[in-house]
Parts: structure tokens; sequence; C-alpha cells
């Protein structure tokens, strides 16, 4: 299976193509979509969902896989966190993709085991999963890299499985 894994953001759009078998994942491409931070909001949405189109157009994903929002300290970065995820979710509806959503707790759970694991502690896994030499840069790729790890495993399990009959 070929799972995009997406971690939404307007100023950088983290991304990771994995082909997943049941005898493990290997990752393929990642990278970031970004914006520039002067330009207006709407150009940014415009920018991130003509690129996101371009992408999955050429990775040719069979699933994709994001990361809901977590509002924590800062609500006015989450809505256009939020705005951005919206324009995502339109490009991947009008691709005809199936689109999985993860909260942050369950992409911890998934790679590391343990869904309070620390950014660190997700990234050496994931790592060590992939058997990469270093985490690929920026964050937001080595996060997206984690969100499409987490779909990997969820939709393998013995449980998904199941629901699926």
């Amino acid at each position: 299976m070929r799972i995009l894994g997406i971690d939404p953001g307007y100023g950088i759009t983290g991304f990771a193509l994995l082909e997943a078998q049941r005898g493990g994942c290997q990752l393929l491409h990642c990278g970031a979509i970004t914006t520039p931070p002067g330009a207006d909001f709407s150009a940014r949405l415009e920018i991130i969902y003509e690129d996101m189109r371009q992408l999955l157009t050429v990775a040719k994903p069979q699933v994709v896989a994001m990361e809901e929002l977590f509002f924590g300290q800062n609500v006015t970065t989450g809505i256009g966190v939020a705005q951005s995820r919206g324009v995502i979710l339109l490009a991947v509806r009008q691709a005809g993709l199936q689109i999985y959503s993860y909260k942050p707790a369950q992409v911890k759970q998934a790679v590391v085991g343990y869904g309070n694991a620390t950014k660190h502690q997700v990234q050496d896994m994931t790592r060590r999963i992939l058997r990469l030499e270093k985490l690929p840069k920026p964050d937001d790729a080595a996060d997206a890299i984690a969100i499409a790890l987490c779909h990997a495993r969820s939709s393998t399990s013995l449980l998904a499985r199941a629901q699926e009959s």
C-alpha cells in the first residue's frame, strides 16, 4: 500500500510517501510544501492547495493519512493550520482518495508504543523502524513519516482487518 502522510501547516506542510507491506515499510520520498511568510494568507492557502494537487498526481498514493489538529496555547495558529488542513482535504477528495486522520497521541502510540512520547522519541523510533541513517529534515517531513507509519501499522493490524471483513 502506498501511503502519503501529511503534517499540515500553513508555513510548512510536511509530507512523506511510504510503501507499506505486512513485512515492513520503505520510505520512498519526503519533503515539505512551504509558503512565503510575508504573503497574503489566502495566497499561502492557494500555494498549499496547488502543490498538494501536484504532489498527489506525481506520488500516486493509494491512501492519505493526516494528523488531526491539536489546539494548544496558540488558538490563532491553530485556526490557520485548520484552514490549511481544509484545502489539503479538498485536494485529497478531488483526487478521489480515502483520507484517514490520527490524533497526535495515536501517532505516538503507533510509532513508539507510548501515547505521551516526546517528539525526539518519535523521531528516533521512526528512524529505527525505517533503518535510516539520519532523520530527514525539516521536522515537518519527519512528522509526516511518523503519521504515514501510524496508518501503515493501524491498517495492517488484526482489528483493522477484522473490521474490513
